[in-house]
């Protein structure tokens, strides 16, 4: 059975997959995009019944398109990005095949190209750009025997507190999916521990601007490198309930009893390692750090926004802080469940060619891999600090879209264009 053939296969179709669709149309290319489950899937059915954007509707979103029926600076429901997603796929006319799986992709030996396996049949393609994003795999470390407590389950997987069997719950993990789970919990009524590693806390909102904007104008989310040691350090923010500044010592005075990292398990014993006022304390840091750099802006710039001396006022810290819990019998506490918020890994097996360090990431610049014709988009750090948000992957989508453009031009001199004249541009 004869393969199919189109310029540009796009694997996924999630945020990044839409972003580069719409770039790719615009420059005429002929592509497919193939997802093997709905538009913006992980969305609905990888995230809990709660969740929100962690950024307002004016800023989580695509140039050409707002957000319907979410104010502004309000944070739009998982469902209503997931609605938005389709929207914009049905705007620009995306061409998305659903319930398609890539199974493989290989280079053509002796030809330019690829042939793409789907469950579908096959592709042939000039060029491949995966957007399958970093939330591919839970991680789950191999800390807790399976049958040591009645649920382990990865924060992919939990939705509300009804799906936990009654009892306390311990949350691994203090980023912005750890730390809105153990609220919701604890709201919920239950005993909840939280384990905090090391983590960035942005303010909120600070003098009248949210978080997404301080990013902005002090020119962190073009940042294209990140910090030395800071590669995989969770940012806790969240957009829940409106929105509000993280702050761990008000989440133990609701009640939650904070720990240090899950390090070790032995006989129903959990053991937690001795860096909780550690991991609070640089926590701290970074966020003061941030309130200064913002107030050093609005100084040099004249502006007239509303002083918040109170927001570098520390409260004191709580017991569990100062006198740390370093051991934890899981049965004499009633925990019942633990939920690893503790992150994803990539997943890139069906891609089958030269594209990867010796680690097995992606070797790449900018999107741009070393195997020739093969693109990546939608992961951390792809080009600048804002590269796996919303906003951050439609523009490295434009420079993926205008690379292959550049190349179909390069690729197509001696054919449609005449002997002798330059390359096609990345605009024809």
């Amino acid at each position: 059975m004869p393969s199919e053939q189109t310029e540009v296969v796009v694997v996924g179709a999630g945020q990044a997959g839409v972003a580069v669709s719409e770039h790719l149309g615009a420059h005429g290319v002929p592509h497919l995009v193939l997802e093997r489950h709905r538009i913006a899937e992980r969305w609905r059915s990888e995230r809990w019944d709660s969740l929100v954007a962690n950024g307002p509707a004016w800023h989580d979103r695509f140039p050409g398109l707002e957000f319907s029926g979410v104010d502004p600076d309000a944070f739009a429901s998982k469902e209503q990005v997931a609605d938005y997603f389709v929207t914009y796929a049905e705007k620009i006319g995306a061409p998305v095949r659903c319930g398609v799986e890539v199974t493989s992709v290989r280079r053509h030996a002796g030809r330019p190209g690829f042939r793409v396996e789907t469950s579908e049949g096959s592709v042939d393609a000039r060029f491949v750009v995966a957007a399958t994003g970093p939330f591919q795999r839970p991680v789950i470390p191999p800390v807790v025997p399976d049958g040591a407590v009645p649920v382990q389950i990865h924060s992919s997987g939990y939705r509300n507190p009804e799906q936990l069997p009654e009892g306390a719950v311990l949350v691994v993990g203090a980023g912005s999916s750890g730390v809105q789970i153990a609220d919701e919990l604890r709201r919920s009524g239950r005993r909840v521990f939280l384990s905090v590693g090391p983590h960035d806390r942005p303010p909120r909102e600070y003098r009248g601007r949210d978080f997404c904007w301080w990013l902005g104008v002090l020119g962190i989310w073009d940042a294209e490198t990140p910090p030395r040691g800071a590669e995989h350090v969770t940012i806790a923010v969240s957009g829940a309930r409106g929105g509000h500044t993280v702050d761990f010592r008000a989440l133990a005075g609701t009640g939650i009893e904070l720990v240090g990292m899950t390090s070790a398990h032995d006989d129903g014993v959990l053991r937690f390692a001795p860096d909780l006022a550690t991991n609070i304390a640089l926590g701290d840091a970074k966020y003061l750090a941030f309130l200064r750099a913002a107030d050093e802006y609005v100084e040099r710039n004249g502006l007239d926004f509303p002083e918040e001396p109170e927001a570098h006022v520390l409260g004191p810290d709580p017991d569990c802080v100062t006198s740390p819990l370093l051991e934890l019998d899981l049965a004499e506490a009633g925990v019942t469940s633990i939920v690893w918020a503790t992150g994803f890994a990539a997943d890139y097996s069906w891609l089958e060619v030269d594209a990867f360090d010796e680690n097995g990431r992606p070797d790449h610049r900018r999107g741009v891999s070393r195997e020739p014709g093969v693109y990546f988009l939608g992961l951390p750090w792809l080009s600048r600090r804002g590269s796996s948000f919303i906003w951050g992957v439609w523009h490295d989508a434009r420079y993926v879209a205008d690379h292959i453009a550049i190349q179909r031009g390069y690729l197509a001199y001696g054919t449609t264009d005449r002997p002798g004249t330059a390359p096609a541009t990345a605009k024809n």
